[in-house]
């Protein structure tokens, strides 16, 4: 006989996350949302539309820059931390940072880890400087081979 898997409610994941050292306290840029922190680095919870899924992320995994969660941006020649006041370099103890508290979250919330996640940490925008101004749209070149005008 199978037995139903019980999902936890938000409140229990929160209890369980604060049970594993984690610092859990409200977060007033979202609504309903929670910064949930450790080793440098947060993200902010929400409660999950769905009753099957307690909780989704309102804010992706970051460090924590002057108490906001800063996005990762990898501008292929070296990763930076975005928040809405600063742009600064970041370590590669922050960027360890990350992925600890990453791994260890997914690791608490029973969330899917996937392979290229678990190799490192993973950037939230990509901006690399020799792709910039490739977005335009040019027109083909021409074809002197093809026949034009219905001949």
């Amino acid at each position: 006989m199978s037995k139903k898997t019980r999902t936890p409610s938000f409140d229990q994941v929160l209890d369980t996350l604060r049970a594993h050292s984690f610092d859990v306290a409200p977060y007033a840029g979202v609504a309903g949302g929670v910064v949930v922190s450790k080793h440098g680095a947060g993200a902010v919870l929400v409660p999950g539309p769905q009753k099957d899924a307690p909780l989704a992320f309102a804010i992706h995994p970051g460090a924590l820059v002057k108490g906001e969660v800063a996005r990762l941006l990898d501008r292929g020649y070296q990763k930076f931390l975005k928040t809405s006041q600063y742009e600064l370099p970041a370590s590669a103890s922050q960027l360890h940072a990350i992925h600890e508290f990453t791994e260890e979250l997914k690791l608490l919330l029973g969330d899917v880890s996937l392979y290229n996640e678990s190799l490192g940490t993973t950037s939230d925008v990509y901006e690399y400087d020799r792709l910039e101004g490739r977005e335009a749209v040019t027109s083909a070149p021409a074809r002197p081979w093809e026949l034009g005008g219905g001949h």
